[in-house]
């Protein structure tokens, strides 16, 4: 049995926010998607996706002061599952922009660098994902922007 249309309305006078739009939750959500679909779109021509790269720039990230990080660091920092993030590097690996190999003394753990072929993918990614961040966030999501700062809060109280 379907319930009254008025039951529906009064959920949503009395427990909610009302229309969906004054819900920062639904907004952000549209929002992330937004970002999302246009960083894939963006990506295409480069064969990477919007996971694909922040997975691969985060490798870039760690290695840029060592020679290999572990996977499950990436999987931390990036605040992605672990086995989304190894699903993730498998099709890295088999792009060849990254190498996996286990980590000694840790026969689970998987160590994991960035390749010559991953970062000339990254130098025209990087790009590509900024444009895309600056048309839809302006200089409100620059570095010390409000945007940011304001993200960069509510992302510290995990």
């Amino acid at each position: 049995m379907k319930p009254d249309p008025r039951t529906i309305s009064a959920l949503f006078e009395n427990a909610s926010l009302g229309a969906p739009q004054n819900a920062v939750g639904f907004v952000m959500w549209r929002v992330v998607h937004r970002y999302q679909r246009a960083v894939d779109q963006a990506l295409q021509p480069l064969d990477l996706t919007h996971l694909q790269f922040v997975t691969l720039t985060l490798v870039a990230w760690l290695c840029r002061t060592r020679d290999v990080a572990r996977q499950s660091e990436v999987a931390r920092v990036g605040d992605i599952h672990p086995m989304q993030v190894s699903n993730v590097m498998k099709a890295l690996e088999q792009k060849a922009m990254v190498i996996r190999t286990v980590s000694p003394g840790n026969a689970i753990a998987k160590d994991v660098a960035i390749t010559q072929v991953g970062l000339a993918a990254l130098e025209s990614a990087l790009p590509a994902v900024i444009a895309v961040q600056a048309r839809l966030f302006g200089t409100e999501g620059l570095p010390g922007g409000p945007l940011l700062d304001m993200l960069a809060r509510i992302d510290e109280e995990k």
